[in-house]
């Protein structure tokens, strides 16, 4: 069995090539970065590693090589597998479509059987994205048999691994670090044809939910984390987590997404809950390393009207609650989006943020809201007064809704 796992960075070799490979199938990497490429094919297998506060395990990929993306050979091993997956990064989807399309043409001529690609980014509507970009390439018979053999099954990737470091190398430059946590929901829906076995792959239908719950519960979250860590210049997530003030913030934030999943679809509480205790004993990872300075890149997407933190909001809104948390860490997360883009730290700066980057009108309860928070942390308040705000508009809330 051949699998192509389009992306050989972080995700890609510390999740879900080690999945394939475990499962049993020749995993062949594609990707641009030629020292990892030439590390695979020299050595066809890498090492894993494990980590958490109390101890490390290493387990080595085997039965892997790699290919440049800028090579034909790359579009000759998507014609020839069993299953693909990608992990390239939401930004780089676009570069990878050429190939993609080459490949599916080369298989369309041999006759192949249906071709499954398991989209590992973290990417709201991935599927529906990919496949605009992928039909945009093709004729009109091609979609028709685009559609009738190709499988764009969306994944939630629940794994974290953050930048490696030499330290956590540890000697070997193919190593990667990463958490005990490795399943894999998948869209049950969108396979075409039998859906392959794959070690912790978790097929689920419907899967809008699971898409929401990792990017609202979990991504938004682990974002809140990272901008006040931010605030209080702090390196890394685990420290900014064992801040009480931040834990409270950070906590109740999910918990507010929680509420809006359960309500907007039918959700156990208890399973979200026990979600949300999970997550947030992760954070604690010390050996993870994970930075505040990674977890909040690219504040702009996760800034964007569907994504974490407006997206979440809006949720909430919708089914009714009030993210007086959530709030606080987009006020936060407003704050390092001027920071990174050179803007100014100001009212004005925070609301042309608020119109531009989350598409909110001034007159939204949700611009009101995360803009009385940007300007108490403009004023220099505590973490301590920005929870206790929260906790007031809470309030306020709930006696209004009563």
């Amino acid at each position: 069995m051949k699998a192509v796992m389009y992306g050989a960075g972080n995700i890609g070799r510390g999740f879900i090539g080690q999945l394939l490979s475990q499962s049993g199938y020749e995993v062949t990497f594609i990707d641009v970065a030629e020292p990892v490429i030439q590390a695979l094919q020299e050595k066809g297998r890498y090492p894993v590693r494990i980590v958490s506060n109390h101890r490390y395990e290493d387990i080595w990929v085997e039965n892997v090589t790699a290919l440049n993306g800028n090579l034909p050979e790359a579009a000759a091993a998507i014609a020839d597998c069993d299953i693909m997956a990608t992990a390239v990064g939401a930004r780089i989807l676009k570069f990878i479509v050429p190939n993609i399309v080459a490949g599916l043409r080369q298989r369309w001529a041999m006759d192949k059987g249906p071709l499954n690609i398991i989209i590992c980014e973290n990417l709201n509507d991935a599927n529906k994205v990919l496949e605009e970009m992928l039909k945009a390439e093709l004729t009109t018979e091609e979609c028709k048999k685009f559609d009738e053999t190709v499988g764009l099954v969306e994944a939630s990737i629940g794994r974290m691994v953050p930048v490696q470091t030499e330290q956590m190398k540890d000697g070997e430059p193919m190593r990667i670090c990463v958490e005990a946590y490795g399943f894999l929901p998948v869209d049950k829906a969108a396979f075409k044809g039998e859906i392959p076995e794959i070690n912790n792959m978790v097929p689920f239908a419907p899967f809008d939910f699971y898409i929401k719950r990792k990017l609202y519960v979990h991504n938004m979250g682990h974002a809140t984390c990272a901008y006040l860590g931010n605030l209080l210049g702090l390196d890394y997530i685990y420290e900014s987590i064992a801040v009480p003030e931040v834990r409270i913030l950070v906590q109740n934030a999910m918990i507010e997404s929680e509420l809006a999943l359960s309500k907007c679809y039918g959700a156990s509480m208890m399973d979200l809950q026990e979600h949300i205790t999970d997550l947030l004993y992760r954070f604690t990872n010390v050996a993870l390393k994970d930075t505040c300075q990674r977890v909040g890149g690219d504040p702009g997407r996760k800034l964007s009207p569907e994504d974490r933190l407006v997206g979440s909001s809006l949720l909430a809104m919708d089914e009714g609650f009030t993210p007086a948390y959530i709030a606080v860490g987009a006020a936060a997360g407003v704050r390092r989006y001027l920071k990174e883009n050179g803007g100014v730290q100001s009212m004005d700066g925070a609301k042309a943020v608020l119109r531009e980057v989350a598409q909110l009108e001034d007159s939204h309860p949700l611009f009101r809201l995360i803009l009385h928070n940007y300007e108490m942390i403009l004023d220099g308040c505590s973490l301590a007064k920005l929870a206790a705000e929260a906790e007031k508009v809470k309030h306020e809330s709930m006696n209004a809704v009563v």
